[in-house]
């Protein structure tokens, strides 16, 4: 329970009432409600539209044996429906353990706001349902119906699969004397496989998404791109407040939806790059990068080798942009080279050092604008009749470790002319102690 108000808090769905918010209509945990659904058992045991059940689980196993080998639905046979009064007294004096069900009668239809009418005759496949097991417990049948109803819940917004059994709730809100409310089953949420979505999958759990670095606005406009109630043009940057204006019940239909598992990345990415607009969110995004970084590189990590100021680091995002959808891909293997420095052991290069001084002494001057770097080093590679893939290649293993990536000229760009220069420096030193 706990974990799920965190997890609604996180996304932003700050619930009216509950368990922490308190409310008029509380108590919001079942168990300290045990007192209300006994009393409103004990008024349709009055009323004759329940009854105690003494049947033991070996009677009902046997029933279902039964049923099975003869290519049947198991069902109740409803005989504790029938007994007389007086062996009820006798067994209940004995302490016979017994559970309480509900007399079904004939369902009457209703309609469903998704599906239209619905008329599902439940006696004709089950047997009388159990409404409060034989531990004082209720089912979700009887719960439903008393929490709803004392609750003042006018809208039953609920999966599919409750939309068979709803006929045999409003049997119930009958029974007790009350109108149901409005039901509206929803659709049931697909893989992109076509398989039902399981909670028993990890990877969609909320703290796995938390994890991965799935901020609670892309998550909610992903759900919303699967499901249903919404204009097909929304826009996937909508606020909170922005659905809520514009979800319409009307506008949800029967088919089910497929969760775009491979967009995820993109709506978060979208996120990202919505709050690195914003003044006062980037902020955010900068400490949590740092935070991130630091956990990451903290044995590796050398504050004197990168500027981690925040607007060193504001610039790293907004270039990586088009480039990750999380902010955790900012310190993946190709992304290593912005916070630490490359491991020189595996460079090799015919490359004389003295021309790394001249490299070195020229880079020095020049503003450290990706285009002048790349003139720089292509006149550079010309002058001293070096081919420009290889220096290229040298340059990208120096600076970053990596045999492929960004360019060499927006690497450096990117890690500025002090870092850049200190790197080179390093590899020189390196290239001359194995020389």
């Amino acid at each position: 329970m706990e974990e799920l108000e965190r997890d609604l808090e996180w996304a932003g769905l700050r619930p009216d009432e509950g368990p922490s918010s308190g409310g008029n209509f509380g108590p919001y945990i079942q168990s300290q409600r045990s007192h209300l659904y006994k009393e409103f058992v004990d008024r349709l045991i009055k009323s004759e539209a329940a009854y105690y059940c003494f049947c033991t689980e070996k009677r009902l196993d046997l029933l279902r044996k039964d049923a099975l080998r003869n290519r049947q639905v198991p069902r109740y046979d409803n005989r504790c429906r029938s007994l007389e009064k007086k062996e009820i007294i006798s067994k209940l004096n004995s302490g016979a353990e017994k559970c309480i069900r509900f007399k079904l009668v004939p369902s009457e239809p209703f309609n469903d706001l998704v599906y239209g009418t619905v008329q599902h005759e439940v006696q004709e496949v089950e047997g009388d349902p159990v409404i409060m097991k034989t531990d004082g417990w209720p089912t979700y049948h009887l719960a439903n119906v008393v929490d709803d109803y004392l609750m003042n819940i006018s809208h039953v917004i609920r999966g599919v699969e409750w939309l068979l059994s709803t006929n045999k709730h409003i049997m119930i809100y009958r029974a007790l004397g009350y109108e149901p409310p409005t039901f509206v089953h929803l659709p049931l949420i697909l893989n992109t496989d076509g398989t039902k979505l399981s909670k028993r999958q990890n990877d969609i759990a909320i703290h796995s998404m938390r994890s991965k670095g799935v901020f609670p606005r892309a998550l909610l406009n992903f759900v919303i791109q699967a499901g249903g109630g919404f204009a097909n043009n929304i826009d996937p940057n909508s606020s909170i407040e922005q659905l809520i204006s514009e979800f319409d019940l009307r506008k949800l239909n029967t088919n089910s939806g497929k969760l775009p598992n491979d967009r995820l990345g993109e709506f978060n990415r979208l996120e990202i790059t919505r709050q690195s607009k914003d003044e006062n969110e980037v902020i955010a995004l900068v400490n949590e990068i740092k935070s991130i970084v630091t956990r990451t590189f903290q044995d590796r990590f050398n504050f004197e080798d990168l500027d981690i100021s925040d607007e060193h680091v504001k610039s790293i995002l907004l270039w990586s942009l088009p480039r990750i959808h999380y902010l955790n891909d900012l310190v993946s293997k190709n992304m290593e080279f912005l916070w630490v420095r490359p491991n020189l052991k595996n460079i090799k290069t015919d490359l004389d050092p003295a021309i790394l001084n001249m490299l070195e002494s020229e880079l020095v001057l020049i503003d450290f604008s990706k285009e002048k770097i790349q003139h720089l080093l292509k006149l550079f590679s010309k002058e001293n009749n070096i081919v420009f893939r290889d220096l290229m290649g040298f340059l990208r293993m120096s600076l970053s470790g990596l045999k492929q990536g960004p360019g060499v000229a927006e690497m450096m760009e990117i890690l500025g002319k002090a870092s850049s220069l200190k790197r080179l420096k390093n590899v020189k030193k390196s290239l001359l102690s194995t020389n």
